[in-house]
């Protein structure tokens, strides 16, 4: 990868010490920023993990100015769990959210993409460039055909949400083929405001920047939201079929990261 940014490294995690690098970053973001918790969140050492750890693999942002010694080192990541990884485990971490029979039913390579999140002081910057053109790597040489993934919203007010998921619901919905639906019991309406009074502005503006860049990139949404009360978040799903994607859009999967100036 050629940048003029080398003190940066994007590899999956090799040792213990990446793997809980990633969860201290992890509890910076996703427990002392936006307020989540977890059965397995650990208080005392600062780390966000859970029971999908050890079965999925982990892309990390290393920045190699930072002190590995004291788990300050990755300031990005994303957990990849491989179709044929969910098998042995027995189940994908979505399925705790979203029936995934349409998926399983297509007979396709897939990865799951879950916990993507990037230091603060990094935000803004070619972090998540680095980090996406890591998942491209990954996506080539695995031979991914479908990537999905929870992508959330923060806080629980489905009112105060109810413009950016009716955009979702309307515009963006998965075709049949693919199209995901909250499990029954928790299944929350995206269907919220009707499609001619949807404001688009309003719903752009409302929606988290990675999920704004997965639809640019061509991405869709399952049916259904899921609220995840203990992680203090709204969750959708979204899908990306690599195979049906414009050739703009393949463009992010062949090219490689170019600084820019």
């Amino acid at each position: 990868m050629i940048s003029d940014e080398p003190y940066f490294q994007v590899r999956l995690a090799r040792d213990e010490i990446d793997l809980l690098a990633a969860q201290r970053l992890r509890y910076r973001v996703f427990v002392e920023e936006l307020g989540g918790t977890g059965e397995l969140v650990d208080h005392e050492a600062r780390l966000e993990r859970d029971e999908f750890d050890p079965v999925f693999e982990h892309l990390v942002l290393i920045d190699s100015r930072r002190d590995s010694a004291a788990l300050d080192h990755v300031v990005g990541v994303y957990r990849l769990l491989t179709g044929e990884a969910a098998a042995r485990f027995g189940r994908f971490y979505s399925e705790g959210e979203y029936d995934l029979a349409p998926l399983k039913r297509a007979g396709r390579r897939m990865v799951e993409l879950g916990r993507s999140c990037v230091h603060a002081e990094y935000r803004g910057g070619t972090a998540m460039f680095h980090l996406w053109n890591g998942l491209a790597d990954f996506v080539l040489q695995r031979e991914i055909e479908i990537m999905f993934g929870v992508a959330s919203f923060h806080g629980t007010d489905v009112e105060a949400l109810k413009m950016p998921l009716s955009y979702l619901h309307h515009y963006h919905l998965a075709p049949g083929a693919l199209r995901v639906r909250t499990q029954a019991s928790h299944f929350q309406s995206m269907d919220l405001v009707p499609k001619d009074q949807v404001d688009r502005r309003a719903a752009m503006l409302g929606t988290p920047a990675l999920i704004k860049a997965y639809l640019r990139l061509g991405g869709f949404v399952g049916e259904g939201a899921f609220i995840d009360r203990p992680f203090n978040t709204t969750d959708v799903c979204l899908l990306m079929d690599t195979a049906a994607m414009s050739e703009r859009h393949k463009g992010f999967y062949t090219r490689k990261f170019e600084a820019r100036a």
